[in-house]
């Protein structure tokens, strides 16, 4: 491992992914994990969640989490359960949100665990979660929810202020002031167009960026979003079909119910049914109304949104909707096609070629999301194979991440160049093109860390 006087950074995760976001600070005999997220998509990134943290998880002595997604979030019920006993900071809007996503996890992992039992597919015995919804509801206990700009003391010489990042609700960028050093981390930063959430704040003067690069290779498409969605909805209709939405439940949810709203609002869509199958999506609208100073919407707005869309609770109702038919719009989730009550819908939709399924933001490699969105159509859901005949549809303007060109926007509100920057949290492609950038646009020191680096504070070029 690299010295230094002023400390080290070690990055444990997403490098070479968008998931697994995890970074780990020593300075001055102090301990913190920036992220505690789970790895995702491809057998082999998950395979690292089950295999034992990098470091002892008692040795940490704070974690701070920059937003409530679960690759941001979900390993720290396995971090609590094997031995981590300091406190997890983050702002209160993602202390909310994580009540409602880590047990929905835990249950998730328990499901999993449970169904791979019944058929035989693992090759373990026996079948063990990755961690329980007990776990996760334990592990919340930990949090200790901030407000935005207000220092957190961590050490005598170690302090932690998280910046809004706009993205999704409470997400944060984290800047962390070891000694006489600012390392600034992005977590997930959202748009400056976003319908829903309000911009990052800028970026101020920081030693060391450790910046997110989902979209380092892409810009957001210039059309209007509402009338993309729009048109999936009348086509659809006008064949009888059923409308699937794959929706992230924390964010992309409530901004497909806006827009949906909006659309309705002109008369842009015809008035079939819209249901909104998610629990989980439905609590955290609760949540939004209640830090209204975080988005955009008026309580007129979100009142129209929730009118529009039937609230579908219960795993009955879920199932019975899979006997009605078009025409109708379901959001469900998850986004990615990685679990939950959409995979059911798709199971009983995806066969007919009247329908459509819509993928309404980024597609990690290796989940069923990003296999579809690639032009495969025979993909496996709880140990069988489906065959999709459904039209297939990724939106790209619903995406709640800043693109390419918004990043290196963001980057020139800096009063001056950081001494290095590391581009993390995206896909190799995505990182290096980002990487160029920064270095022939801005002329930024830049490069992309490799997993499991260890860099010293003071000598980060």
């Amino acid at each position: 491992m690299s010295k230094s006087n002023t400390g080290t950074l070690r990055f444990l995760g997403a490098t070479d992914t968008v998931t697994g976001s995890r970074y780990l600070v020593d300075h001055g005999g102090t301990r913190v994990l920036v992220d505690c997220g789970l790895f995702q998509g491809f057998k082999r990134l998950r395979e690292r969640n089950r295999r034992p943290f990098p470091v002892a998880p008692s040795s940490i002595d704070a974690v701070l989490l920059t937003h409530a997604h679960l690759d941001h979030t979900g390993y720290v019920p396995l971090l609590v359960r094997d031995g981590f006993r300091g406190p997890i900071y983050c702002t209160h809007g993602t202390g909310q949100l994580s009540k409602l996503l880590l047990p929905d996890s835990g249950h998730l992992q328990e499901e999993e665990a449970r169904h791979a039992e019944h058929t035989g597919s693992s090759i373990h015995d026996p079948v063990l979660p990755l961690y329980t919804a007990l776990d996760a509801t334990r592990s919340l206990q930990s949090f200790r929810p901030v407000d935005f700009d207000r220092p957190v003391a961590i050490a005598k010489s170690l302090e932690a202020v998280f910046v809004p990042a706009g993205h999704i609700l409470g997400a944060a960028q984290v800047q962390l002031r070891a000694g006489n050093r600012t390392v600034h981390f992005t977590g997930d930063l959202g748009r400056s167009d976003d319908p829903f959430m309000y911009p990052p704040r800028d970026l101020e003067p920081v030693d060391v960026l450790v910046t997110e690069s989902t979209y380092g290779n892409r810009r957001h498409p210039l059309g209007d979003a509402g009338q993309e969605l729009g048109d999936v909805v009348t086509r659809t209709a006008k064949r009888g079909g059923v409308v699937l939405i794959a929706a992230f439940a924390v964010g992309r949810a409530e901004t497909l119910l806006l827009q949906l709203a909006r659309l309705r609002r002109k008369g842009a869509i015809p008035a079939i049914p819209i249901y909104l199958n998610s629990p989980m999506a439905i609590d955290a609208s609760y949540m939004y109304q209640q830090h209204p100073e975080e988005h955009r919407l008026k309580s007129s707005e979100f009142n129209d949104m929730y009118q529009l869309a039937t609230l579908t609770r219960s795993a009955d109702d879920s199932k019975l909707l899979n006997l009605r038919g078009g025409p109708m719009i379901i959001i469900s989730a998850s986004g990615m096609l990685t679990g939950g009550r959409i995979l059911h819908h798709l199971e009983a939709y995806g066969g007919d070629p009247k329908n459509t399924l819509v993928l309404s933001g980024y597609q990690a490699g290796g989940t069923r999301g990003a296999a579809l969105a690639g032009g495969t159509r025979d993909i496996r859901i709880y140990g069988h194979d489906v065959h999709i005949r459904a039209e297939v549809v990724q939106l790209e303007g619903y995406s709640a991440h800043a693109d390419a060109d918004a990043i290196l926007r963001w980057m020139r509100t800096a009063p001056r160049a950081p001494g290095m920057t590391y581009i993390t949290h995206g896909e190799p492609e995505a990182s290096d093109a980002l990487r160029l950038r920064i270095k022939h646009e801005l002329g930024w020191k830049s490069r992309v860390p490799e997993y499991l680096e260890t860099i010293a504070l003071d000598q980060p070029d």
